[in-house]
């Protein structure tokens, strides 16, 4: 059922993909390129659902490592585009590592929680995890990726709590967290790893021009009449004014859910969330099911990513939080993103086939 469920977000993105391209010759190839990464995808979750889960925690230093490296080379010789350096051109697709980067995280994570859970209140060993998390995310940060680095520090929050933590401790730390965060922000600035435009995100979100209706609030402006002019029904599949006229921009990635809320309606944007909230539900009970520590936590690690990018890409077409560039899992546009958010529907299957048989 949780593949099911999956199968059913990939297919209903690249027919929206389809639909939100409208005619723009740029994107033309888009679904096409969409389609080709979810068959390597699903082969990608068939070939991780094979493998024993264990196996990856044998191996959680070298990857560990190897990440790092990979980010650190990124960061020097990546492939700028909008004025980050993200992607390494391999001259037929463009690959964004920091994708990969946080399943890369969730197993090593998984595995340094499961040889320390007798060692929660270790105050040593919670800063060793914050090391090693840092030792990845802070390459993220550098290119700049702001959005992906909240997002390993969300799964570093995720696993802590699911580790066995105590609660007073997880606030504890949420609190130190904000505090080095505060005090550290202006450096932040000064060091251009937060960029203007990302400031600009956040003054527009918290003090928008009420009277502006192009620049920096224009797509947010579109998205918000996409949605509200999409009613109960949707205004009918490739039928959307603003997605088809073309006045909401980056439709078939980051703002693919106002586009399907348009040409949907709030019913069919509702029916699309309630799959999201399976697939999550899905990865939890493979989280309970699991046999030991390593793969429950692996389960609850993939079910925290994905609802953790699920909520904020929503809730960026909503205007209910800044932009960030975090796409929607399994519907929005990205070849990358969607092999490693299948990469990590593999790890869960594979924790669930080892517990028993499939059920059918």
């Amino acid at each position: 059922m949780l593949l099911g469920a999956v199968a059913l977000l990939v297919i209903f993105g690249i027919t929206m993909i389809r639909s939100a391209i409208a005619g723009n010759i740029e994107a033309a190839d888009s679904s096409n390129r969409q389609l080709i990464f979810a068959i390597a995808g699903f082969v990608v979750v068939l070939a991780t659902t094979a493998i024993d889960y264990h196996l990856w925690s044998s191996i959680s230093r070298p990857m560990l490592l190897g990440t790092a490296i990979i980010l650190a080379v990124l960061t020097g010789l990546g492939k700028a585009l909008y004025g980050s350096a993200r992607w390494f051109d391999t001259g037929v697709i463009l690959i964004q590592p920091s994708e990969i980067a946080k399943i890369v995280m969730i197993l090593v994570l998984a595995d340094y929680f499961t040889r320390h859970q007798n060692e929660m209140d270790n105050p040593k060993i919670i800063l060793r995890s914050f090391l090693i998390t840092i030792s990845i995310t802070v390459w993220i940060l550098l290119q700049p990726n702001l959005s992906t680095s909240i997002v390993m520090m969300v799964i570093w929050f995720a696993l802590l709590w699911a580790a066995g933590l105590r609660v007073k401790h997880l606030l504890i730390f949420v609190v130190i967290s904000a505090v080095i965060l505060t005090i550290s922000f202006p450096l932040l600035v000064k060091l251009n790893v937060i960029q203007d435009y990302q400031l600009q995100r956040i003054t527009n979100f918290i003090s928008p021009d009420p009277n502006a209706r192009h620049g920096e609030i224009y797509n947010i402006e579109q998205a918000k009449i996409s949605i509200g002019s999409g009613s109960w029904f949707g205004q009918g599949y490739g039928h959307g004014t603003q997605v088809q006229l073309r006045f909401l921009k980056v439709r078939w990635s980051d703002f693919i859910f106002a586009a399907t809320a348009q040409e949907f309606g709030f019913v069919g944007t509702l029916v699309v969330m309630l799959v999201f909230l399976f697939v999550i539900y899905r990865c939890l009970r493979a989280a309970r099911m699991s046999r030991d520590t390593f793969g429950a936590l692996i389960a609850y690690g993939v079910a925290a990513m994905i609802a953790f990018q699920g909520m904020v890409n929503i809730g960026v077409n909503l205007n209910l939080m800044p932009a960030t560039g975090l796409t929607l899992p399994f519907v929005s546009y990205g070849g990358s993103s969607l092999l490693s958010t299948l990469l990590g529907i593999g790890l869960v299957e594979s924790v669930i086939l080892r517990h028993k048989a499939l059920e059918f």
